[in-house]
């Protein structure tokens, strides 16, 4: 697979942008008929609590709570669909079942909610991913990820912040490190285009690499002399006798 894999599609702006206003249609909803959706959220442990594996992505419990995961889900959900298209809504799907069944078993005995979960799912995944793939163009974005998202790993561990559910952060980072290793992804190439990366590139046999000697300094081309005598067209053993008979028929007329 070469870089053509890549291609933009309307997807890449459509699908982070549907999923974040839905999960703000969701808190306008509570706000506007003082709705309280945390009780759906993941209760670890309970019969009731396995509700909130599939709600609690899409609940919060402040402002500031759904903002500081709507602009991280926006990049990295462009990310996703950008350069992994094919696996992007398995990974979004298996990473909110699988993250919430790892939290509601790990759990402290509260609710937890928030889309933080699979932002870690994300991190997770593009990190890992490229890092399997070995692709220049992936790994850069690996590294990318860690540079921006690097300082989230501190929030898988307990006592870091009461407020956070650090077992869904873990639960996320741990999903998406499986699902990077069940999905494979195709090969990819580079696409070739001088002569001088194919893999059997001849430099003896190139004209240009001629002008350079081993020391890389320029030189010229020796000429190749031409033998004065040709090879006649017909050889025999016997003495052949030739006669030029002039064919007038082919002789420009002079003009009267």
């Amino acid at each position: 697979m070469n870089d053509n894999h890549f291609k933009y599609t309307n997807s890449v702006i459509a699908l982070p942008l549907f999923f974040v206003l839905f999960v703000w249609f969701v808190y306008w909803l509570e706000i506007r008929f003082d709705f309280d959706f945390v009780e759906n959220g993941i209760y670890p442990r309970t019969l009731s609590g396995l509700q909130g594996i599939i709600f609690s992505p899409f609940i919060h419990a402040d402002i500031e709570h759904l903002y500081n995961n709507s602009i991280p889900l926006l990049i990295l959900l462009a990310a996703l669909q950008y350069f992994y298209t094919r696996q992007s809504l398995v990974v979004i799907s298996y990473g909110i079942l699988l993250s919430g069944l790892i939290t509601w078993v790990i759990g402290r005995d509260s609710y937890h909610i928030g889309a933080s979960s699979l932002i870690y799912v994300l991190v997770s995944f593009i990190f890992f991913k490229g890092i399997q793939t070995k692709y220049y163009r992936l790994v850069a974005l690996s590294l990318a990820v860690v540079v921006v998202y690097g300082g989230l790993v501190w929030y898988i561990f307990p006592k870091v912040e009461e407020k956070i559910s650090w077992e869904g952060h873990l639960a996320g980072l741990i999903t998406g490190f499986v699902l990077s290793i069940i999905y494979k992804t195709p090969e990819y190439t580079k696409i070739i285009k001088y002569d001088w990366e194919h893999p059997d590139f001849d430099p003896q046999e190139d004209k240009f690499m001629q002008r350079f000697d081993e020391n890389g300094n320029f030189v010229n081309i020796p000429i190749v002399e031409l033998d004065d005598e040709f090879p006649p067209y017909f050889s025999s053993s016997s003495l052949v006798d030739y006669t030029i008979v002039k064919n007038e028929e082919n002789e420009s007329k002079s003009e009267s």
